[in-house]
């Protein structure tokens, strides 16, 4: 009980900042709040017209600049506050993104769309693997983080998934890239093919929403595709799009479990036979699961969201809040990439990404359009 009680007292001691890290904080802090007003600004200014620019990205591309400009220049200084954003921050913000969902929101659409979701990440996420290992032999890491953006929710999701995989932070900046491309593309093209009359013949208006909601990267994103028809549309769009949130927590433990294959197993576990050898590396590989909590905790607050009545006073604020720490998040995440790093990776990942965007389109309306007929 008293080992227990320390590791608790140890975990939530990580996510309180040290004196060393508060100047590093603080540059993160002016910096994602620039982001935050700036796009206010551009929506703002541009009256609507600019699209898919959100805090996250402008954040992103803010920090690359001065990362690889003025940032080295006080690295030393900075940057413990900076790995601290980058963290623990962000999985703060991972877990306050449960108060933007609630369970009310799942049961508003049924179960088509908890079905439409699951075969969308599912099938996504396995492709964007086997297609980035296998034929454009792109390193593990950053596919499974294009993978994790292309499935789930975007530049969130990539930066949910990388304390699970230890990623690099060009990497994850390459993830997030292929997100922004191609996620913005999407917001503008399904809304284009839908007045065409091209998607009618096979999807009505809820099932439109339906398929922009599941197969459209970011939740931004999803806003605009399906609200450029009609609200309606848009709320049954960001309602699925919801659900597929709700899926990260799953998906990342099933991950950590995934990736634990890779590891060495007990050696007395590998001298038996049979089903006793199997049972005992499955056991052994359930210990080396690194449970990905903050993801868990997320869930929590989905359900304490959804039972708990709260003034939208509170509600909005805590929203803010998420806003300010993800892109806090990324902010910290853009001071520590180097262009150079990312010119090493190539276009492969690109070209990963660009494939994955027309599966979510011809596969996702595949798949939205067999959901429908069943």
């Amino acid at each position: 009980m008293h080992t227990f009680a320390q590791s608790v007292s140890s975990s939530v001691g990580r996510y309180i900042p040290s004196q060393r890290n508060l100047a590093g904080l603080a540059v993160v802090l002016i910096g994602s709040a620039f982001c935050l007003w700036l796009d206010t600004r551009l929506d703002a200014w541009s009256n609507g017209r600019i699209v898919g620019l959100s805090s996250l990205t402008l954040a992103i591309l803010l920090g690359m600049i001065l990362g690889n400009t003025i940032y080295p220049k006080f690295t030393e200084r900075l940057n413990g506050g900076v790995c601290f954003a980058k963290g623990q921050i962000l999985r703060l913000a991972i877990m306050f993104y449960g108060f933007k969902l609630t369970m009310t929101q799942v049961a508003s659409v049924g179960m088509p769309a908890i079905m439409t979701d699951a075969l969308v990440l599912t099938s996504t996420f396995m492709l964007t693997y086997w297609i980035g290992t296998r034929w454009l032999k792109v390193d593990k890491v950053t596919v499974i983080l294009i993978g994790s953006g292309a499935s789930i929710c975007g530049a969130a999701a990539v930066i949910a998934a990388e304390p699970v995989v230890k990623a690099q932070a060009h990497k994850v900046t390459i993830a997030v890239a292929t997100v922004v491309v191609f996620g913005t593309i999407s917001m503008l093209l399904y809304p284009f093919l839908y007045q065409l009359g091209w998607l009618q013949p096979w999807l009505s208006a809820q099932q439109y929403g339906m398929y922009t909601g599941s197969t459209v990267h970011e939740v931004a994103q999803v806003v605009v595709a399906g609200n450029a028809i009609n609200t309606e549309i848009g709320d049954t769009a960001v309602v699925t799009k919801m659900i597929r949130v709700m899926m990260l927590a799953p998906f990342l433990l099933a991950l950590s479990f995934a990736l634990t294959k890779d590891r060495s197993v007990d050696n007395a576990a590998i001298e038996h036979e049979g089903s006793k050898s199997e049972t005992a590396s499955f056991m052994s590989r359930v210990k080396q699961v690194k449970v990905p909590w903050f993801a868990f905790i997320f869930i929590g607050i989905v359900l304490l969201h959804t039972w708990v009545p709260m003034s939208a006073s509170i509600e909005r604020s805590m929203v803010r809040l998420d806003d300010v720490l993800l892109t806090m998040a990324m902010f910290a995440l853009g001071l520590t990439t180097h262009l150079s790093a990312i010119k090493q990776a190539g276009v492969k990942p690109l070209v990963l990404g660009a494939v994955m965007f027309g599966w979510l389109i011809l596969g996702g309306g595949l798949i939205n359009i067999g959901i429908s007929l069943v």
